[in-house]
């Protein structure tokens, strides 16, 4: 079988070109196609040098399988196909093996696969670094991170069913050995406007629409929630179901990556009740109303939302209603307190959503670090993964579109700095002369945006803070003077006279020029977005509630520590972290994931070139790939390189014997390649121009076709001189097989003939042995049969003797007893006559009496006490003997049986006859009890888990245990309990746990009462003014009351020297509480078969039918 060809360079069956470096025209046609082919491929990664391209497949591809993931495991990061595990890999290592921090910078739009990217990397490192409890529970945290940060942090867009409303920077720490310590998340500028308005065709962010999905009713009832998406204004209806989405599987998910993570179950319950409240803030609706004073005012239509807020935030209703609709205002020592009309109300109630919201989030992310960080204070290693959102432009852009593209435009900034400082770093370390690369620096953007003085976001801080009336469009007038001579921002009201009947650029716009385009922003909202207020009595109101959660959120209205200082502009605040991230990206080794959508359908073999053509602009990929080639386009070590076109010169191949530097020379000189296509580094062969790189592929394919051809001749040679040898020796193996079968068959058949020989012979003298052997055995026969008949003749002769002589003397005795009769008869004949009668009744009577007991040793009846046979009187006059001797012989027989009883036995036969004593002839239920043995314990406490509790409980010996039937007073309906009878108490236990619900001691219980029908009811009589006796009688019924009964009279007799009355009637009152009951009992038919039936009547009655 041929094994598989090993792949040892992405040039290896590459389909177009996979890495863009090389690709030859360079341009932004053949960019895209070279794109294209790769897709058309499913081959989804392309490189830029050592930057990979992802365009997003939307489907799933067999290329993350566990297999993958050892594939690339310590493998050169040009030795397979381009995939983002060798990216990942080529981090790692660094990492583990140079010491050097890492970041991954993944980028691009809305939908083209960014957070898929973030989560294959980081499963991709806790696949391939190493193992045990600890490290796998860490890895476990980290990567369970995800999905509590999606719920919350994303939501459904016209681009992406999963887009990341938040930016999401995650430094991963690692230990010298390369394993994961912790971790710590930074997030950036949540679109917490989506909360409270979503664009048409958008969900709100997943949490909302997952929790009214997956939650239980009794969880939604606790929320005081709905599960109708219509009862809530905050969520959109027209994409409340998103087709492929399971919300309420993803619940689940979510609980239990809350769990992994480490939250206490209060802590999720808080952060639920938080979700809920905002959700319902969205439905507190205002109404206008005029005051005395001609204001006016808002009042709350329904307060019955308001009232539920309150109830799950623990706020004082009237604090958080006066809060919607009043605003206080301090200055230095003074407070003034004015009325919000509705829509200044709708604002404040907005507001206070959006921020619950948003520090909900910020709370999330801290306690996540809380969990995830790392406990040791050892030196770390850090790998950083940066999923935030990519250049955004839209029909509408506004304040949000503003701050992520002035984002991108640092990170674009970062990314050319640190590209040309990786090149710049390798041509020094490989001693290659560094020619000056000239490229577009957007540092003059970025100045545009950022200066202190000048910049945009300063001139917007100015205006937020300037007293006076704040407007967009004055806001706006002060960008067009301080900004329209710059050459990057565009304006119709500026002082530049080009843009002046400029149609397309609307008079409340202004446009940048960004590094990626043009793009237009609207200028209303961006004051109030930049301002972010939440007014300080909603902040306060917050504060009061005994929810520890929100009142954790809002320190800020504790009025211990009130501040009148303005707090930061969003625009400020959003700066400083990308400040922040900057610079700690730059203390890191970069490696980037540039994601592009190939469609704006999210569907699956749709290649758009246009939208992917615009994405390739803003990314400026061309630019990267110019800059990378800009110098030399290809490099590689050089042992790598003579492995891999060895073959093209007789000195080096099959095997160079010296330095692989100077193999390389060797072959670059016998090709005749110019020196100014090539460089040598220390380490590396520099290549200027792709076409030289193809060439020697090209080369490289002609030759392995070459070698393929003398491999094949050398195989098929070596095969038929194979082939020949061994027929030469099959014939010489058959041939000796053939011969040896010969001589085998010959041997066999005079083997066979011997043995025929033998047999005759060895036959002839068996039967001659056999006929001397038969003639001596008739010879012994025959002497035997003379000597038996002579013995015969001579012993019947003998016996005749004999017998002769014996009828002789015994007539002798015969004539001597008849002469002594006579002899005796004459001289007792006197006395015979008068004492006859006498002698002769006598001697009869003792020959009666002889016979009567011979005959009765013969047919004596059997040893069992049951067996009622006795054999029949022969006569009359032994009557009363006969009778006498049945007797004594059943009591003996009887105590034989007993004799062989155990303690056991004699016990139930006790009872047994107790029961008979007690109910015979006077409960019906009796007779069909005889036969059952008394058992006790029918349910097996001791083994069965569920009544671990009851055996603990009770630490008597059970003497029964049974379940009965309770009766219910008030309706006659049967309850099942466990009743058990020990030395000293009677219990009721449940029969579901093993609760005990009763225990009475034997002392208080004074009676029982049954009817005398065939029926399992029972009533135990309580001592009135015992403490058991408080709720009344029991009125129980049971399949075992005969042994019931019997047990609790004997147990009862044996605690407390008294008889246990058992009263047995057809009507007996029974103490219910206060109350008496007469239970009676009647004959009537039934529905549910033989089944007695209980029925109150009414309050002084049950009437129980017996079948």
């Amino acid at each position: 079988m041929a094994k598989m060809e090993v792949k040892t360079s992405l040039l290896d069956d590459m389909i177009g070109v996979g890495d863009m470096v090389l690709l030859e025209p360079l341009n932004e046609d053949s960019f895209i196609n070279n794109l294209k082919k790769r897709f058309d491929h499913n081959e989804v990664y392309t490189y830029i040098g050592s930057v990979v391209i992802s365009i997003n497949p939307y489907r799933s591809l067999p290329i993350y399988t566990p297999e993958k993931v050892e594939e690339y495991r310590n493998r050169n990061f040009y030795e397979l196909s381009p995939h983002i595990f060798a990216l990942s890999d080529e981090a790692y290592r660094s990492l583990r093996d140079q010491d050097k921090d890492q970041c991954i910078l993944i980028t691009g739009e809305s939908g083209a696969g960014k957070t898929e990217a973030s989560k294959l990397v980081m499963s991709y490192v806790a696949a391939v670094c190493g193992k045990g409890a600890e490290v796998n529970q860490v890895k476990e945290q980290l990567l369970q991170s995800n999905p509590v940060l999606e719920a919350f942090g994303n939501a459904k867009t016209v681009r992406n069913d999963n887009s990341s409303r938040f930016g999401k920077y995650m430094d991963i720490e690692f230990d010298f050995k390369g394993d994961p310590l912790g971790g710590v998340i930074s997030n950036y500028l949540l679109e917490k406007s989506r909360v409270v308005k979503q664009p048409r065709g958008e969900r709100n962010f997943h949490i909302f629409y997952q929790i009214l999905s997956g939650a239980s009713e009794e969880f939604l009832c606790k929320l005081k929630l709905e599960r109708d998406f219509s009862r809530y204004n905050y969520l959109g209806l027209d994409s409340a179901k998103v087709n492929g989405v399971d919300d309420a599987s993803n619940f689940r998910t979510v609980r239990n990556a809350m769990q992994i993570v480490g939250f206490m179950d209060h802590e999720t319950q808080s952060v639920f009740e938080v979700v809920a409240a905002v959700l319902k803030l969205g439905n507190i609706e205002f109404k206008p109303e005029s005051r005395a004073n001609g204001l006016d005012e808002s009042k709350i239509k329904d307060k019955n939302e308001l009232k539920e807020i309150c109830e799950l935030t623990g706020i004082d209703q009237s604090v958080l209603e006066r809060a919607f609709s009043f605003r206080t205002v301090e200055a230095k020592q003074e407070k003034v307190s004015t009325t919000l009309n509705v829509a200044q109300a709708y604002y404040a109630r907005d507001a206070l959503a959006k921020n619950l919201y948003s520090r909900l989030f910020s709370w999330l992310v801290t306690r996540i670090n809380e969990s995830i960080k790392a406990q040791t204070k050892v030196r770390k290693k850090v790998m950083g993964v940066l999923d935030i959102y990519g250049f955004e432009i839209f029909e509408d852009n506004s304040f949000e579109q503003f701050i992520i593209n002035y984002c991108n435009e640092k990170l674009q900034q970062i990314f050319i700095e640190l590209t040309l400082k990786e090149e710049q770093e390798e041509y020094i370390r490989e001693g290659i002369e560094w020619t000056n690369i000239e490229y577009f620096n957007n540092a003059i953007i970025c100045d545009l945006i950022e200066n202190n003085q000048t910049g945009i976001l300063a001139m917007l801080d100015e205006e937020c803070l300037r007293p006076g009336t704040v407007t967009d469009d004055t806001f706006l007038e002060k960008l067009n003077q301080v900004c329209a001579t710059h050459q990057h921002f565009e304006s119709r009201m500026s002082k530049c006279s080009r843009f002046l009947n400029d149609t397309s650029l609307p008079h409340s716009c202004f446009r940048i020029q960004h590094y990626a385009g043009k793009v237009m922003y609207q200028v209303e909202g961006f004051v109030d977005k930049n301002n972010d207020l939440l007014y300080r009595d909603l902040s306060q109101a917050m504060w009061k509630a005994n929810h520890s959660l929100i009142k954790a959120l809002f320190p800020e209205g504790n009025p211990a520590k009130i501040n009148l200082k303005r707090p930061p502009t969003a625009g400020s605040q959003f700066k400083a972290s990308v400040a922040t991230l900057m610079k700690n990206l730059q203390t890191k080794n970069p490696n980037y994931i540039r994601c592009i959508k190939p469609n704006d359908k999210k569907a699956a073999h749709i290649f758009n070139d246009a939208l992917v053509c615009h994405q390739i602009r803003y990314l400026g990929l061309l630019e990267n790939v110019r800059v990378r080639r800009a110098g030399y386009a290809f490099r590689q070590a050089y042992e790598p390189c003579l492995e891999r076109y060895k073959m093209l010169c007789k000195q080096t191949w099959p095997h160079w014997r010296g330095p692989a530097r100077a193999g390389v020379e060797v072959l670059f000189d016998e090709l005749g390649i110019p020196e100014e296509e090539f460089s040598f580094g220390r380490s590396k062969i520099f290549i200027r121009n792709p076409r030289t790189l193809f060439k020697l592929e090209d080369l490289r394919k002609q030759r392995l076709e070459d070698l393929a051809t003398l491999i094949e001749k050398i195989y098929r040679g070596w095969k038929c001189r194979t082939r020949f040898l061994l027929m030469k020796n099959s014939q010489i193996v058959i041939a000796s097989w053939v011969r040896r079968y010969a001589q085998q068959k010959r041997y066999q058949k005079i083997k066979s003939s011997a043995i025929i020989v033998q047999s005759y012979i060895r036959g002839w003298k068996a039967r001659k042995l056999l006929r001397e052997l038969k003639h001596l055995k008739r010879c012994n026969e025959a002497a035997t049969i003379i000597a038996a008949y002579w013995h015969g003749t001579q012993a019947r002769g003998e016996l005749r003797r004999l017998k002769e002589e014996a009828r002789n003397k015994h007539a002798i005795a015969v004539i001597w007893a008849c002469w002594l009769g006579y002899k005796v008869r004459r001289e007792y004949r006197k006395f015979f006559r008068a004492n006859a009668g006498r002698k002769i009744y006598e001697f009869t009577l003792q020959r009666l009496m002889q016979k009567y007991f011979l005959e009765m040793k013969k047919k004596m009846p059997s040893l069992s006490p049951i067996d009622k046979n006795w054999p029949a009187r022969p006569y009359l006059f032994l009557d009363s003997t006969h009778k006498e001797l049945r007797r004594i012989f059943h009591l003996w027989r009887c105590k034989k049986y007993r004799d062989q009883f155990t303690d056991q036995q004699k016990l139930i036969y006790e009872e047994k006859l107790e029961a008979s004593e007690l109910f015979k002839d006077k409960k019906a239920l009796y007779p069909a009890s005889v036969g059952q043995p008394f058992q006790g314990a029918y349910l097996e406490i001791s083994e069965n888990p569920k009544y671990k509790k009851l055996k603990d409980a009770v630490d008597e010996k059970i003497i029964i245990a049974e379940v009965v039937n309770k009766i219910n007073r008030a309706n006659g309906k049967a309850t099942s309990r466990i009743f058990l009878l020990t030395k000293n108490n009677v219990l009721l236990a449940d029969q579901k746990n093993g609760t005990i619900k009763s225990e009475v001691p034997l002392g208080d219980v004074t009676k029982v009462s049954m009817s005398s029908q065939n029926d399992g009811f029972f009533a135990v009589h309580l001592k009135e003014g015992s403490e058991a006796a408080t709720k009344g009688d029991f009125l129980l019924s049971s399949d075992h009351l005969i042994e019931m009964a019997t047990k609790l009279y004997r147990t009862t007799l044996s605690q407390t020297k008294q008889k246990l009355n058992i009263e047995i009637s057809d009507e007996f009152l029974v103490q219910f509480k206060q109350d008496k009951v007469c239970v009676k009992f009647i004959q009537g038919s039934q529905k549910n078969g033989n089944i007695p039936t209980c029925k109150r009547k009414n309050n002084r009655l049950l009437e129980v039918a017996v079948p």
